[in-house]
């Protein structure tokens, strides 16, 4: 390169420095304004993650005739008619199972009392006794101490009742967001695309394009896996004589997408409710045999089926990521760690493709050695 190329490259670049550095800060003061109004983006961000997951079936709807309107009002319909169709099919199922563990709870007390502590080596105080009659009294004896715990936990409950009207009022606004950012959702895209500098436009449209294949193969196949194992373990845990099937299925399936996690939270989940209900071995040894071939299920059959590698995460990856999105947006940030995980996946993927090809990268790299032709090797053909 001459000196005036150089020349040349360097005012360029300083060019670019000088009319970038107010957008990038203007970028950085967004993100802080988007941390600082945390607590109120969850409506926002539940909203946008439903309407992306509607945009293909309201475009279809679209190509079929309809408007856009008319097709995110059918979608919507569509949504209410299947979640009234699941209340009334799975609360009153819910609801008699949560009330046979009410009505178990003192015969588990029985026997804890009788057996359970034995065994560990326990021994509770002299005249007490843990059923109604004895907690009764107890409660009855320190009364004064109750009432001191009993003002506190007020003192919180009065205290996070602005939170919960909070969270109230966000619930109900996911559905009019989701209903507007749906309906408009082509118009944003379109709107997003025209403020990208059109230097970089190919570019992003091919990772947009990679993150969309990623993030909606993902979406659908761990959906598919979630419903699947709730179907198996309410199906398998009934036919191991668990009364509380169909509640452990749900606590199973919905947190199936953090590895292990679910399985966890189901083995302790089924063996109290059994404990519960009977205290037989057998049962035990059924819960073992579902829960096993359950996991071989998902490990070996559902998952590498339903969504592979599709994401291209570690599992102690996928682990933080929702540790991390609970720990910046709570329960939200919990249920979309996942797809976010996802696009981060594609942009670093993109990302270590132009380090790899960068001038800083490859700068001072050992030139490979050539390659010693033949001892009695002759000139090459084409020399004079």
């Amino acid at each position: 390169m001459s000196s005036s190329d150089a020349e040349q490259s360097s005012a360029l670049d300083q060019l670019h420095l000088r009319d970038s550095w107010p957008w990038l800060a203007a970028a950085a003061v967004f993100l802080v304004f988007c941390w600082l109004l945390a607590p109120i983006l969850t409506p926002f961000v539940l909203g946008a993650g439903l309407a992306y997951a509607g945009d293909p079936l309201v475009d279809r709807l679209e190509r079929w005739g309809l408007s856009r309107t008319a097709g995110v009002s059918m979608v919507f319909l569509l949504i209410a008619l299947l979640g009234l169709l699941a209340v009334v099919m799975l609360v009153p199922t819910l609801y008699g199972q949560l009330q046979v563990l009410l009505e178990n709870i003192p015969q588990w007390l029985a026997w804890l009392q009788d057996r359970g502590l034995t065994h560990l080596g326990i021994a509770l105080p002299e005249g007490m006794r843990l059923d109604a009659e004895g907690l009764r009294k107890v409660v009855a004896e320190h009364w004064t101490q109750a009432g001191g715990v009993l003002k506190e936990v007020w003192r919180h409950v009065s205290a996070s009742g602005g939170a919960l009207l909070v969270a109230v009022a966000n619930l109900l606004l996911v559905p009019v967001v989701t209903f507007y950012l749906l309906r408009d959702w082509d118009h944003l895209v379109a709107w997003i695309r025209g403020m990208i500098p059109p230097r970089v436009v190919p570019g992003v449209d091919a990772m947009a394009r990679e993150t969309d294949e990623v993030l909606g193969a993902f979406i659908r196949g761990q959906l598919t896996v979630m419903a699947s194992l709730t179907i198996y373990y309410w199906i398998a845990l009934w036919l191991a004589g668990l009364n509380l099937a169909l509640l452990v299925g749900l606590i199973v399936g919905l947190i199936s997408f953090v590895p292990y996690l679910g399985a966890i939270v189901g083995v302790l989940t089924a063996v109290i409710a059994m404990l519960v209900q009977t205290q037989e071995l057998l049962p035990f040894v059924w819960l073992a045999v579902a829960f096993g071939i359950g996991q071989v299920l998902e490990s070996n059959v559902l998952t590498p089926w339903l969504v592979g590698d599709r994401i291209g995460l570690h599992p102690v990856a996928v682990i933080f990521a929702v540790m991390a999105g609970g720990q910046l947006f709570g329960f939200v940030g919990v249920m979309l760690a996942l797809p976010v995980a996802a696009v981060l996946a594609v942009l670093f993927r993109h990302a270590k493709r132009q380090w790899l090809a960068s001038r800083l990268y490859g700068q001072g790299a050992p030139v490979p050695a050539a390659q010693p032709g033949p001892a009695n090797a002759g000139p090459p053909a084409d020399a004079p």
